[in-house]
């Protein structure tokens, strides 16, 4: 099983890379076919030509602009390229123009040699700097067009959005409405009927009948029995094992909405081989599918977020609020399909757009109050943690980071207002100012449950692949993944609130352009290059630093210590050549940085000095190698074995098994006490004392045959016993002995004292302990009969 588990993470981190290569890759391909090809300059000036004279002109539809304007920017992304042509070639002539010295003064001269070369170089360097400013020139023309039709388009749909229009509360725009819908569905029919009662749609019909026949029965057959049909396959999904049920469970879900929607998808099919409904009808028709998709993935989408389970809810509400939630948003998609087909019937009979507001306002003031009550439903969303009692909690499963919780309650805040704000603006007659708020507001829901939905797929995926099941969504991987997800979701959120396509671009083209540090431009390429050949370096590092850990060293003689010193010092070189052959490796010119270096090392210097000092008396520790890991050190009061030295600071474990970060700065400018450097050889002393009168010769020689008899003992040096003195109570005497390994020290200062009192019993020798005597002056004075009585003393009365 773990084997199972570590290839399929193997698997996933290859299919990860790979990707990220792709995304690498695929858009320097991309942008060196295009450099290969070279700007068409003939081309350009006649459609330069052309949209000066649409901006000029002002007439041109929002279409033609666009069209226009993705044509200017191609041109502009060419001529991007095309700046920094021969670039190569003239860094090498101006390094040869500087090998040849300064230009001679007025009235100075050089030799003929000299100035002839000097005179080609120069010559050259004007050659090959020609298509780097002609492209220039025009990159800056196309990109003040392109600034230009931007401004046009704006301002148009701004000045859409703000139009003021007929209210829709003009009880002299109501009558006409109802006239020209009816209208519009009797058109719509009277075309429909009299393409029936053409004889030559009849007889195409009569050739087609079998094939309609066959698809509406295919049709209907997949939206009864498509549920059902998906609900087996789940149940054959789930015979493969029980670690990827949220998977099978997400595959059984998209078969509930995809096998009906296929099959109205068949039954749309025959009605367009009847050939029974005319132009408009056939349009409408075509747009079924659409809304019944909206309605299908609408529905999947409430069930998804507020699921019948406590389990399954994305969003943790309680069940009788998850049941109020999943209708509400059903009744949104219906209403914005709902709209969706007023506007295609407004389109298609070109109906008046005081109709179409008086039609469009009654679905506007109820999708504003279904929003409304979801948004209170939102905003009243429980922390699992805190915010619900203990009998209506959440179940644990169910639980999502407070984060999540609070991002649901602003957009449920933000729901309530737009669900008041809009309908307000539709009864002024701001009715694209409505729609431009309100509609967003709901796709932004759905946008935000498909995210959710997604993270809890990747996190299923993974669960199933490691074997760790719902614990993998808390793992790096699909965390790593699911923010990506939020970023990959945030330009769909920008075209959802109004941004066009083209101000995306322009932003991935602005980004793709650069920046200038110190002279040089950085372009997305540049970053790109610096990121994979760094992320290259460094691998490698590691894999070396592994190898070297792991398969070489422990086969030489090298102590421990100086193994952990040659793998960091390895692994501070590799990073350090990986981030060099990056920046170079990418183009970057090192000397161009020369200024921004020199600032960034005054304001280290001054604001990050420590940090420095102890990344410098880390490299000295490696080096010197005064302290080693596993060695035991005193410094600054603290006392224990050194567990690592890091680049700033290093690790020791104290005897009681707690940690002390120590500032390598300390090691080196610090006293430090190291009592293993080199060797584990240490001296001990044991303070033994006897009692007055005792023979010191007969003490001293049973003290050395006790230090001898222990094995941790060194006999060369032999041990010493040294007769300290007289003290208060006792003879004093130590025992200083060396001992092969001072790590034992403690056990050994045990095991000796033992001896000494079994041995010293065995002898009779005693060990004394403190006492003293007391002397009294006046001992008379506690005599009973001597006692002064109280005043007040019954007895002495």
């Amino acid at each position: 099983m773990a084997r199972a588990a570590s290839v399929a993470q193997r698997a996933l981190s290859w299919l990860a890379m790979s990707a990220l290569l792709l995304v690498l890759l695929l858009p320097g391909l991309a942008w060196a076919q295009e450099a290969g090809q070279g700007p068409d300059y003939e081309n350009w000036r006649s459609v330069s030509v052309r949209a000066e004279e649409a901006i000029d002109a002002d007439r041109a539809s929002d279409a033609a602009l666009e069209s226009l304007r993705a044509e200017i920017a191609t041109f502009r992304q060419q001529f991007l390229t095309a700046r920094g042509a021969n670039s190569a070639r003239i860094a090498t002539l101006e390094s040869q123009l500087q090998a040849l010295g300064p230009a001679p003064a007025e009235g100075e001269s050089e030799s003929e040699s000299i100035a002839a070369q000097r005179t080609e170089i120069q010559e050259n360097l004007g050659r090959l700097r020609a298509p780097g400013l002609v492209a220039e020139a025009a990159y800056n023309q196309a990109d003040g067009l392109v600034r230009e039709l931007d401004r046009i388009l704006r301002d148009r749909k701004a000045d859409a959005l703000l139009s003021l229009g007929p209210t829709p509360l003009n009880p002299a725009f109501w009558v006409p409405a109802v006239v020209d819908f009816n209208t519009a569905l009797r058109d719509i029919y009277n075309e429909s009927r009299s393409n029936l009662r053409n004889p030559v749609t009849r007889q195409e019909l009569s050739d087609d009948l079998p094939l309609v026949l066959f698809l509406v029965v295919l049709g209907l057959v997949l939206i009864v029995r498509g549920r059902r049909w998906a609900e087996l396959l789940g149940n054959v999904l789930r015979r493969f094992g029980g670690r990827g049920f949220g998977v099978f469970e997400f595959v059984v879900s998209l078969g509930r909405i995809g096998v009906p929607l296929l099959g109205l998808l068949a039954l749309t099919e025959a009605v367009d081989a009847t050939g029974m409904v005319g132009v408009r009808g056939s349009f409408i028709v075509e747009m079924l599918p659409v809304w019944a998709a909206i309605l299908l993935v609408a529905r999947w989408l409430c069930e998804r977020l507020f699921s019948r389970r406590d389990e399954d809810a994305l969003i943790p509400l309680l069940a009788d609020r998850r049941k109020e939630a999943r209708l509400y948003c059903t009744v949104l998609a219906f209403l914005m399909v709902m709209h969706g087909a007023v506007d295609v019937l407004a389109g298609l009979v070109r109906m008046p757009e005081a109709s179409q507001s008086v039609i469009v306002f009654p679905i506007v003031v109820l999708t504003g109050l279904v929003l409304f009550r979801l948004g209170q439903i939102l905003r009243a969303t429980p922390n699992p943690a805190s915010d619900v009692e203990p009998a209506e909690a959440v179940p644990d499963d169910a639980a999502r980071p407070t984060g999540m919780v609070r991002f649901v309650r602003i957009f449920g805040q933000a729901a309530m207002v737009i669900s008041v704000v809009s309908p307000t603006m539709s009864t002024v007659g701001y009715g694209e100012a409505s729609i431009a708020l309100l509609n967003p507001m709901i796709l932004t829901l759905g946008l935000f449950g498909i995210v959710l939905v997604l993270q809890k797929l990747v996190g299923d995926i993974y669960g199933a692949l490691t074997g760790k099941g719902s614990a993998a969504r808390d793992m790096l991987g699909p965390v790593l993944i699911n923010f990506l997800l939020f970023l990959a979701a945030m330009p769909f959120l920008a075209l959802l609130w109004g941004a066009r396509v083209s101000d995306l671009t322009e932003l991935w083209a602005r980004f793709g352009e650069g920046f200038t540090l110190g002279g040089t431009r950085i372009s997305l390429t540049d970053f790109l290059a610096v990121v994979v050949i760094f992320a290259i370096g460094y691998t490698a590092t590691r894999l070396l630093q592994s190898a070297l850990k792991t398969n070489l060293l422990p086969k030489t003689r090298i102590d421990p210590g100086g193994q952990t010193a040659i793998v960091s010092g390895i692994g501070y070189i590799g990073i350090f050549l990986a981030a060099l052959i990056a920046i170079t490796g990418a183009g970057i010119d090192l000397s161009a940085l020369a200024f921004v270096a020199g600032a960034l090392t005054v304001g280290i210097g001054f604001g990050l000095q420590n940090i420095v000092s102890n990344f410098v008396s880390g490299i000295i520790l490696l080096i010197e190698r005064p302290v080693s890991e596993g060695d035991w050190i005193e410094v600054g009061g603290n006392m224990g074995f050194v567990r690592n030295i890091s680049v700033r600071s290093t690790r020791i474990e104290t005897f009681d098994r707690s940690d002390v970060i120590v500032p390598n700065a300390e090691l080196i400018s610090g006293t430090v006490t190291n009592y293993t450097r080199g060797n584990t050889v240490g001296r001990i002393i044991v303070s033994v004392g006897v009692a007055y009168g005792t023979d010191t010769r007969r003490v001293e020689k049973i003290l050395s045959e006790i230090a001898l008899m222990h094995p941790m003992v060194l006999t060369v040096p032999p041990p010493m016993i040294n007769f300290v003195g007289f003290g208060a109570s006792s003879l004093d005497f130590e025992i200083r002995a060396i001992l092969r390994d001072v790590l034992w020290s403690l056990s050994v200062k045990t095991e000796l004292h033992h001896l000494i009192a079994e041995r010293f019993a065995a002898e009779g020798i005693e060990i004394p302990f403190a006492q003293h005597d007391l002397w009294l002056r006046n001992p008379e004075t506690l005599r009973a009969d001597n006692r002064v009585p109280p005043a007040g003393d019954p007895d002495t009365a």
